[in-house]
């Protein structure tokens, strides 16, 4: 099954902005993320089971607020209480996750084709979040992830490093348009690149 970008009737690559005169190592960098493995795992309040018998791609779940657990391919992004939502580049993971997370215990959706993914890098990341976000993103570190909404929008945003700042953000597929332009329109005073 061939997947059509969430954002491919806006998503345009070039420089814009205030990027004249700037270096352009200086300026944002957005794009749009395609054709990765997300599945939100939910483990259901009657459960027995212990997480710290599953692993998924030798990652562990915790179930702590903020958290999220990676190596080189997969990330596992706390949700809330008992649900995550993995993100990875190995599609094939669907399989152990349906083998480890019996119908049972969990919930799991492949929300694969569900989400526009966008990710944003630079110096002004946060500056850019703030301006549509009630969190306090300065408190935002490498490897958190949050639910919130930007101007209205519900997303979750996960830090995936914080030298540079580098974001990226999950929303809802028929929302990807609106969140795009009003990430883009609020990069327009720093000037950025759409990769």
């Amino acid at each position: 099954m061939t997947s059509i970008s969430a954002l491919a009737n806006v998503h345009k690559k070039g420089q814009f902005g205030d990027f004249e005169d700037k270096n352009e190592k200086d300026l944002l960098k957005i794009s749009e993320i395609k054709n990765l493995l997300l599945v939100q795992i939910f483990q259901y309040k009657n459960s027995k089971i212990k997480l710290e018998n599953i692993e998924i791609d030798e990652l562990k779940f915790k179930n702590e607020p903020l958290s999220v657990v990676n190596n080189d391919n997969t990330r596992i992004l706390w949700n809330g209480p008992k649900n995550w939502l993995l993100v990875s580049t190995k599609k094939e993971l669907i399989k152990d996750i349906f083998e480890n997370f019996n119908e049972t215990d969990f919930a799991v959706t492949d929300l694969s084709h569900s989400r526009a993914i966008i990710d944003i890098e630079g110096l002004n990341v946060k500056e850019i979040l703030k301006k549509g976000c009630p969190f306090n993103f300065n408190e935002l570190k490498k490897n958190n992830s949050i639910n919130t909404t930007y101007n209205g929008l519900v997303l979750t945003v996960d830090m995936l490093n914080d030298n540079p700042n580098k974001v990226r953000l999950f929303i809802l597929r028929s929302f990807g348009e609106s969140l795009y332009h009003s990430i883009t329109d609020a990069s327009l005073e720093f000037g950025f690149k759409s990769l």
